[in-house]
């Protein structure tokens, strides 16, 4: 099954942007990541990565190349990332159908 990820036209801005600023290489991509830990059992984590792993499952969103293991697959599928810009500040987000509760701060949830 193919992995059903939503990267919103103001997040993909955003991370052209960095990546322009830090002179990613044009091949490198964003790593999306589910990982133990936060209050509510699982967080996000995003990181450059130069090249997929084996085993990566490789999305194209809005001109953006998204690097995706197994294991976190299976939370993401159906996911919204977006970028928010606010007066209590910004940042990216995640709308994640999946989750059957999160913390307080936003930062972590449970499934």
């Amino acid at each position: 099954m193919s992995l059903n990820l939503t990267v919103t036209d103001t997040a993909a801005d955003a991370i052209k942007q960095f990546f322009a600023s830090e002179n990613v290489n044009p091949e490198a991509g964003l790593r999306i990541r589910v990982i133990p830990g936060g209050c509510s059992g699982f967080q996000y984590d995003m990181v450059i990565d130069e090249t997929p792993n084996e085993d990566d499952e490789i999305i194209e969103a809005n001109g953006i190349r998204i690097f995706v293991d197994p294991m976190s697959k299976r939370f993401l599928n159906g996911v919204e990332l977006d970028y928010v810009n606010s007066i209590m500040g910004s940042g990216f987000t995640f709308k994640n159908p999946n989750a059957t509760g999160s913390c307080g701060c936003g930062s972590s949830f449970s499934v």
